[in-house]
């Protein structure tokens, strides 16, 4: 599976809980850019309406060889989950203050699939304890190869 874009600053802003894959219901243009890698994950993030889920504020820039059936860029984009998966991260997001977030997204057996997470906010210790933990690790590796 080859990674076409990922979100890596949901890793710095939020604690991941959990992940789940999904699908999502795209038009024949957008396919064609995400193929040629114009695509953004940053700030983009999942709401549920109506028992659906969907991703809003991505970015999938317009596909120039597609003439009047072009796309939107940031348009709100369906996730293809069960109902049950739905159900349970928008009751975790209503009751318990999560957020769910895409991380990845990529190709697999030629369909466009989404890494999303349940993830809750970072607050700004958490942040700097991270990074101070990272450059650490960072730090032995690099004192090990000498």
């Amino acid at each position: 599976m080859k990674d076409i874009a990922v979100n890596r600053k949901a890793y710095h802003d939020y604690a991941i809980e959990e992940t789940c894959e999904a699908g999502m219901a795209l038009m024949g243009s957008e396919i064609k850019s995400i193929r040629a890698g114009k695509v953004s994950l940053k700030e983009s993030y999942v709401s549920f309406v109506g028992g659906e889920a969907f991703v809003k504020d991505m970015h999938i820039a317009v596909y120039k060889e597609a003439t009047y059936n072009n796309h939107d860029e940031y348009r709100e984009r369906k996730l293809l989950l069960h109902k049950r998966e739905i159900k349970k991260l928008s009751n975790k997001c209503k009751l318990q203050g999560y957020t769910v977030v895409p991380l990845k997204l990529y190709f697999k057996n030629g369909l466009v699939k989404m890494e999303i997470a349940l993830a809750k906010g970072k607050t700004l210790y958490d942040k700097r304890e991270s990074d101070k933990q990272r450059s650490m690790d960072r730090a032995a590796k690099q004192a090990l190869r000498i």
